[in-house]
């Protein structure tokens, strides 16, 4: 096929453009292809080149069937989104390549992104004031104290990279950012129109497939090789329909809906693939409804999640400020090139699910994982279920407690005001003893009682949510209503609110609903990720005291899409996900434990009971006012000056030398050691030879368990080293604000409080040295086998991985000494960023696992076939000799997809790859 043949004109508003035509008879049926599928169809056939992407890269896509082939398919991204967390150790990475170019005598600024990069700040900023109107002011102030060296980073690669733009802190979340300012729908280049298409480094990038635009979440790793003009290759994808039907009820938000549909889809099994959405009940969707559901793709499993351009899609672009030039685009491409949705399409997909929208009931999932679904009408009984369960206690019901007695004669059920009664400065704790924990609390002037089930934490946050207006009025329409019935939120809940954009304050000011809101302390903390990323903040101190010395397992209720274990709060052991609107109404009962449907949420002042439905708004309430609230110049004001940054970040002082100047003294940023003194040419592979197992782990290790996130303290090897250099406790700063410094991650990696290897008798991120059959940190443990050059794996259940695209998860394993993970699955990101650092990706054959063979980890490995003739799925020979001298023999499978994943591998990785080929086009 002549690609050149498909080269036509479109010409919009007098201007002429360029594109390739999707609708050539030489493609064959493209109309009965999924629409994403089209669009990957349109970048090979634009980028083809004959090397990188190739005839049969776009005869597979052309000719993709409901059971697609088993082969690659490459990816050019149009562009690339990052946030801070990720996008630090990326422009590390990158000013080290320029570094290690100039070693070889080279101009460093040669190295640049090839293709536009967005960088949003939205994921340092931590609620440690809360429920005030300063609260704002004090945690940006903190932010920048703890996070100067990192933007000054930023600050040097927003000026000293070409192709390069930073989004200042305190703007907005990226997703939102994305959604809102940055996706365009059809990119309008070098007179060229083509399908705007991104990979982000930050999994929930699918959010955006809510407004037409392809694109999905990879490692740093991945995203820097694209950046710097590799294709991406993975699987041609199967494309699972989600058709919907009916309408969201009106008791009913577009939460309730995401959650629903994530239990089905994760019960369907659609992990690595596509989806996309059709059927009558899209016509009821606004595209923020739609990106609420895109959203949550990695907590589906799947790649994306998404849904065509149509009419619903201009509509939102010209709320969202976008220009009728771009909007004329948009539509005339889309409706010339098969990209355009009518509702009437004969698509054929690979299987179907179906999902009637009416059916939804209000929904809330948790404790610790987003496809466990629970009707909040259910959720007192639930909570029973999970308490004996998981936490080996019973449960009595509130007035079945010793407790309750003295609290119902104060009349507020769970919190008794004791008026002027002195309390001295110490908080004074009494535990009670029961198989249900519970602490009596008195703390300024107030008595109270804490208990298992009691929430904590009460957080609106998330750009899943607060992207969408209807949940966002909805919450403010729900807590002006609480208000006027005299309600108030109770006084152990650390309440926050942080929207994804100020857009959301514009109009939630405008409708008053702010003052509502702040009625009920949920006052905005900031404008960045927050709770959602484990950012909450420190617990106050006698709570905090309390869950400690009581033991207590408490929650949280926030709008977030995440909620694994340890992720929100250390100390938070129950997390559920839920609307921002039933985020406000549990933090005025308290507890987690009831059936918000049915029992009272508190009593009036005049001992009336309130329930949900009697503060609960109508949606034709929500609407109105939503029509009179939002206005297109909220998103012009917001957006034209979204680069420009406070006065905090234009006084930044930073060294703009082209190449950039590594401070030596710093703790928070170092040249990257990946590309030091690399060789022109790889080494050969090598075979491995009596490795020892560093963890072996069970099912659903998250990234979370393995990439190091949140705080950490002065005992552990991350602590011990930024104590070395003289950094005291207080400034140590999360995981997440030391990416950029790989002496910290490599020593945080694998050191998440609820890890459970198995090799060591406790949890925790701990290792045994079998040598001597000491029980170290994880750190520790691989520099001891490090002294003697042995190598390391880690043996692991089904979907090792899976949880946000972490790139230090993968970077760590490396620089820990992990030559292999042995694992039952991977999940999508993980497994490509693991071979991005040089890390072998294997699998059990197929039923199959470690206890197949009962492996207990203590064993010496060897696997052979890495060094001879590597191939794709390569059938690789293990063998494991125990301590009792017992010899085990078994086959994996080598998880590469692609020879391009094999080079990548051979060469110790993407970006060495990458490396030497600009060292070998400069000789």
């Amino acid at each position: 096929m002549e690609l050149k043949n498909l080269k036509r004109k479109l010409t919009v508003k007098g201007k002429s453009y360029d594109y390739y035509a999707l609708t050539d008879p030489a493609l064959g049926e493209v109309k009965k292809l999924p629409f994403s599928i089209r669009i990957l169809l349109e970048n090979a056939i634009r980028n083809y080149d004959g090397f990188g992407v190739t005839d049969q890269h776009v005869k597979t896509l052309a000719n993709w069937k409901p059971a697609p082939e088993d082969k690659d398919i490459p990816f050019k991204p149009a562009r690339i989104l990052m946030q801070d967390f990720t996008g630090v150790p990326a422009v590390v990475d990158i000013a080290s390549l320029r570094s290690e170019f100039v070693r070889h005598g080279k101009d460093g600024q040669k190295i640049n992104p090839s293709i536009p990069v967005d960088l949003i700040i939205d994921h340092s900023v931590q609620v440690d004031y809360y429920g005030t109107n300063y609260a704002y002011n004090k945690n940006v102030e903190k932010e920048y104290q703890r996070n100067a060296e990192r933007y000054e980073l930023l600050k040097w690669a927003q000026q000293g990279l070409n192709n390069f733009t930073v989004v200042p802190p305190g703007m907005g979340i990226c997703h939102q950012v994305n959604l809102e300012y940055l996706a365009k729908g059809i990119t309008s280049r070098d007179g060229w129109l083509f399908p705007d298409t991104l990979v982000g480094t930050d999994s929930h990038t699918p959010m955006v497939n809510g407004i037409g635009v392809l694109g999905w979440g990879v490692g740093g790793i991945e995203a820097e090789a694209a950046m710097l003009d590799q294709p991406i290759y993975f699987g041609c994808p199967e494309v699972v329909g989600l058709k919907l039907t009916g309408k969201i009820p009106d008791q009913c938000t577009a939460t309730d809906m995401v959650l629903s549909i994530t239990k089905v889809l994760r019960d369907t099994g659609v992990v690595g693939k596509f989806v996309e959405v059709f059927g009558d009940g899209l016509d009821h969707l606004t595209v923020t409804d739609r990106a609420t559901i895109s959203n949550m793709s990695p907590e589906f499993g799947c790649t994306v999640t998404y849904f065509p351009i149509d009419v619903q899609t201009l509509q939102y672009m010209r709320q969202t400020n976008r220009t009728e030039e771009e909007i004329e685009i948009v539509e005339t491409y889309c409706k010339e090139n098969l990209l355009w949705r009518t509702g009437k399409e004969d698509v054929e997909y690979s299987s179907i699910v179906e999902f009637d929208l009416s059916s939804l009931e209000p929904t809330v999932s948790g404790p610790k994982r987003p496809q466990d679904k629970i009707l909040v009408k259910e959720l007192d009984k639930q909570f029973k279920v999970l308490l004996e369960n998981e936490f080996d206690r019973t449960y009595s019901p509130l007035k079945e407690r010793q407790e309750s007695a003295w609290l119902e004669e104060g009349g507020s059920r769970t919190e008794f005001t004791f008026g002027k009664v002195p309390v001295s400065a110490p908080t004074k704790l009494e535990v009670k003893t029961e198989a249900l924990q519970s602490v009596r609390i008195k703390h300024n002037d107030k008595e109270f009682v804490l208990s298992d089930g009691s929430i904590v934490i009460a957080a609106i946050t998330s750009c899943t949510n607060t992207s969408n207006p209807t949940v966002m009025v909805g919450a403010g329409l729900l807590a002006r209503n609480a208000v006027q019935r005299g309600l108030r939120t109770k006084s152990w809940v650390k309440t926050s609110m942080a929207p994804g954009s100020k857009v959301v304050t514009q109009y939630l000011e405008r409708a008053g609903l702010n003052v509502d809101l702040e009625a009920l302390r949920f006052h905005t903390v900031g404008y960045g990720c927050t709770s959602c990323i484990g950012n909450s903040g420190p617990l106050p101190p006698h709570i905090a005291e309390a869950v400690d010395k009581g033991s207590l397992v408490v929650a949280s209720a926030l709008s977030g899409n995440r909620n694994f274990e340890a992720r929100v709060h250390p100390q938070v052991k129950m997390n559920f996900l839920m609307s921002p609107m039933l985020v406000v109404a549990y933090a005025l009962i308290g507890r987690i434990d009831v059936n918000l449907i049915d029992d009272p949420i508190d009593l009036d002042p005049n001992g009336n009971p309130v329930y949900l439905k009697d503060i609960w708004p109508s949606r034709e309430e929500i609407i109105k006012t939503i029509n009179d609230c939002m206005k297109v110049k909220d998103f012009q004001d917001v957006y034209d000056v979204i680069f420009d940054g406070s006065t905090d970040w234009q006084n930044l002082e930073v060294n703009m030398d082209k190449n950039y100047q590594w401070n030596e003294n710093s703790t928070y940023i170092k040249e990257s050691p990946f590309f030091e003194n690399l060789e022109v040419d790889s080494k050969p592979l090598q075979d491995l030879t009596n490795a020892r197992v560093l963890l072996y782990l069970g099912d659903s290790v998250t990234t979370d368990h393995i990439s190091p996130a949140g705080s950490f303290s002065e005992d552990s090897a991350a602590g011990a080293y930024l104590k070395q250099k003289g950094i005291e406790q207080a400034d140590f700063n999360s995981y997440g604000s030391r990416r950029g410094n790989h002496e910290v991650m490599m020593r945080g990696t694998f050191g998440n409080v609820r890890i459970k290897n198995k090799i060591v008798d406790k949890e925790g991120g701990f290792s045994t040295y079998f040598p001597t059959n000491e029980v170290k940190t994880v750190y520790d443990t691989a520099m001891a086998y490090k002294e003697d050059n042995t190598p390391l794996i880690v043996i692991a259940g089904k979907e090792y991985g899976s949880g946000s695209s972490r790139d230090w998860a993968a970077k760590g394993t490396f620089l820990l000494g992990v030559k292999a993970v042995i694992a039952d699955s991977y999940e999508r990101i993980h497994r490509s960023n693991l071979i991005g650092m040089g890390v072998a990706p294997l699998v059990f054959l197929e039923g199959e696992n470690a206890a197949t063979y009962d492996l207990d980890g203590t064993e010496t490995f060897s696997i052979t076939g890495l060094a001879d003739n590597l191939i794709p799925h390569k059938k690789l020979d293990v063998k494991a000799i125990h301590t009792s001298g017992k010899v085990t023999e078994f086959q994996v499978e080598a998880k590469f997809d692609s020879e391009i994943e094999i080079a990548y591998y051979k060469n110790d990785g993407i970006l060495q790859y990458v490396l030497r080929q600009y060292l070998k086009s400069e000789a």
